[in-house]
């Protein structure tokens, strides 16, 4: 397939969801959710609903309507009862717009049936789907928005499937990185199963870190004993760097302990791992102990760090 023919691809599919998009959401022949408005009608509302000093033009141009289509829009919500204008002081031919009570009737009426309808058409999704849909409109959002900032990511439980990515993302990591053999894959498949087999949720936890709808990190917060608790298998893949995510996920680790009366929460990790490290300093653990051994393939130095809660 040529670049051109490529584009065009795109475009057609992206026009073809465009399509797909408005039917799914009710806005059909310029109609929204079988109301007597347009979606540009709704979305006109919709602002002065939610603002307390509206000015026409000022509307007009966030939401890209051209002013005499607005003005038709304004004349008509005028005739209908809905609002109110006032000039400005600074400009008398521009109106400062405000819903009359029967205007915000009008709009509460709207906003309960598209909430109603955006609810039932999440309520058919099976479950973690509709999580998967707010983050794919969340990547759309970003990537077709005038923002360059990067989106944070989402901590969330983990979900069927996640346990099967944190033994590969740790197997492939560690490898790629450190030159660990498959011995620390199993280890961590070891750690994940023992997770779900013998899961006490009163008192242990799992994070996946989540950006643009894909795991990017992982941290265990499990029993050790009745008064410590211990954190494994942290991780931050580099899609994920940049934005303290190891740092929230240890924190989290910190937190969780805490409210469950843990007294202490104790880790083993290893001197290569500086970044991890300057985290667990930076978290209040402190180094206990170090152990040089022979482990995944690798000569290596144990550290266990320790924080008093």
């Amino acid at each position: 397939m040529s670049p051109a023919d490529s584009n065009d691809h795109r475009v057609s599919a992206i026009r073809a969801f465009n399509r797909f998009y408005t039917r799914k959401l009710g806005v059909l022949d310029q109609q929204l959710l079988k109301s007597p408005f347009s979606l540009s009608e709704a979305r006109v509302l919709y602002e002065l609903a939610h603002r307390d000093d509206a000015a026409a033009k000022q509307i007009g141009i966030e939401l890209g309507l051209d002013p005499g289509y607005l003005s038709r829009i304004v004349q008509k919500f005028d005739e209908d009862g809905l609002i109110t204008r006032k000039p400005l002081a600074s400009d008398r031919r521009q109106y400062r717009l405000a819903l009359t009570a029967k205007g915000r009737q009008t709009f509460a009426r709207l906003e309960r049936s598209m909430k109603d309808e955006v609810g039932a058409m999440l309520a058919a999704l099976r479950h973690g789907d509709s999580d998967r849909l707010v983050a794919a409109m969340a990547t759309i959002e970003r990537l077709l928005g005038a923002t360059d900032a990067p989106p944070p990511a989402i901590l969330r439980d983990p979900r069927p499937g996640d346990m099967g990515w944190v033994v590969q993302s740790h197997g492939a990591f560690y490898a790629g990185e450190y030159g660990f053999d498959a011995s620390f894959e199993a280890l961590v498949a070891e750690i994940a199963a023992k997770f779900l087999t013998s899961f006490d949720a009163s008192r242990e936890r799992c994070w996946i870190a989540e950006l643009d709808g894909v795991p990017v990190g992982s941290v265990f917060l499990v029993k050790h004993s009745d008064d410590i608790a211990k954190l494994r298998l942290l991780l931050v893949d580099p899609a994920g760097r940049g934005q303290g995510l190891g740092t929230r996920l240890v924190g989290e680790c910190v937190a969780f302990a805490q409210a469950c009366g843990y007294r202490k929460i104790t880790l083993w990790t290893q001197s290569i791992l500086v970044a991890a490290r300057k985290i667990y300093q930076d978290q209040g653990f402190v180094l206990v102990g170090t152990e040089p051994h022979r482990s995944f393939g690798q000569d290596l130095i144990g550290e266990t760090w320790e924080r008093e809660l």
